[in-house]
């Protein structure tokens, strides 16, 4: 968003604009649209969902909203005060999840087209690859959504090998973080280190996992964009140490194992300075707070020490950022997306880098409320 549409958020109008395709998005159609729930969140199948009440459509068969073919986009509208027209950000592209009819036109919920490509499993068993990244992905993603866009993020190796795997029945788990019947990962995403999802424009993207060293997009000073925190800390899906493999489909390792640990000694969930060749190295130091939790991640589709270690620092992005969450409610910010680092200023003069794991907002309000996590750090 640039910066002089950022200054006007407390003063702006916010209009609001919906968009419908009868056939899947070759053609859109205009629409007025009345009451809107938007729901980005990271941790969802679907990064982006909502409801929204489109007005003077028509309703059923193939000319009108069905749960077929339908798609509709929405679109948050920023007019400051010195602005002639809207400033519009893109509020989520989505397939037609559910359909009734009212007086005006019809309520409708939607998801984001990630529910396109997850319903359309594969026929029988499929052997994928071997191949490029860039090429499979966009074959196995157009196989079920013609129409969609694919978007490689700065961060994600387009161009690395993908060996050859079989998948059951499960597209999204052979393009997301999927797993065989034998617990054995089989996603290209969570391969690669990073993560696939449709973003707030509809692109299916495969970008990096997100952490605190990612640039900060928003700074929320106390008192003037946050009218109420609320932390809270859990110890549920904790690790600091991960162990990586790459599987050679017969239970034998062909890379790794890769060992991946917080070695923040600044870090509540440090796990020492070598918990593998030199576990005792916490006593000897007097480290008695130090514990560790192991996770493992094994792939076939791990080919090289080097993408494992990849692969464990994504993983140890989320098993680590989970530990400490912020929900605060703030002024609306629609261009804010799951993944998006923010700085906030939790009480005077403490600031903190969160990632927003979900910022729900209604369409036309002039505040949201985001769930964020980040890092757990000793006190100093």
């Amino acid at each position: 968003m640039p910066p002089a549409v950022l200054a006007a958020l407390p003063a702006a109008r916010r209009p609001a604009r919906a968009d419908w395709s009868p056939d899947g998005g070759r053609t859109w159609i205009p629409a007025r649209v009345g009451a809107a729930q938007i729901t980005p969140d990271r941790t969802a199948e679907c990064r982006y969902s909502g409801t929204a009440d489109l007005l003077d459509v028509p309703v059923g068969g193939r000319d009108g909203i069905n749960t077929v073919v339908t798609h509709v986009r929405l679109f948050q509208g920023i007019q400051g005060p010195r602005m002639d027209t809207p400033y519009w950000v893109p509020a989520g592209r989505y397939v037609v999840d559910g359909v009734s009819r009212t007086r005006l036109g019809a309520q409708v919920a939607l998801l984001g087209l990630e529910d396109v490509i997850r319903t359309a499993g594969f026929p029988s068993a499929r052997t994928i690859g071997p191949g490029i990244a860039r090429n499979i992905v966009p074959e196995l993603i157009t196989e079920a959504l013609p129409s969609a866009v694919v978007a490689w993020r700065a961060g994600v190796d387009a161009g690395a090998d993908v060996p050859r795997f079989v998948v059951d029945a499960d597209r999204w788990a052979a393009l997301s973080t999927g797993t065989d019947t034998t617990g054995v990962g089989t996603g290209i995403a969570s391969a690669l280190g990073g993560e696939i999802y449709a973003d707030a424009t509809g692109a299916i993207t495969i970008g990096p996992v997100p952490t605190l060293a990612d640039p900060v997009v928003w700074q929320i000073p106390y008192g003037q964009a946050v009218v109420d925190t609320a932390e809270t800390q859990s110890a549920e899906g904790l690790v600091n140490l991960w162990v990586v493999s790459g599987d050679g489909g017969d239970g034998t390792a062909v890379v790794g194992p890769v060992h991946v640990w917080d070695d923040d000694p600044n870090s509540l969930t440090y796990a020492g300075p070598d918990p593998v060749d030199d576990p005792l190295a916490p006593q000897r130091l007097g480290l008695t707070g130090v514990r560790v939790r192991v996770g493992r991640h094994t792939s076939p589709l791990i080919t090289t020490t080097a993408q494992g270690d990849k692969v464990g620092r994504a993983l140890l992005a989320d098993s680590l950022g989970i530990q400490a969450s912020l929900s605060f409610n703030a002024l609306g910010n629609p261009a804010l997306e799951p993944g998006d680092v923010v700085e906030v200023e939790v009480e005077p003069g403490r600031w903190e880098r969160h990632i927003i794991d979900s910022c729900p907002y209604t369409l036309g309000s002039v505040s949201m409320s985001c769930t964020t996590r980040t890092t757990a750090r000793r006190l100093l």
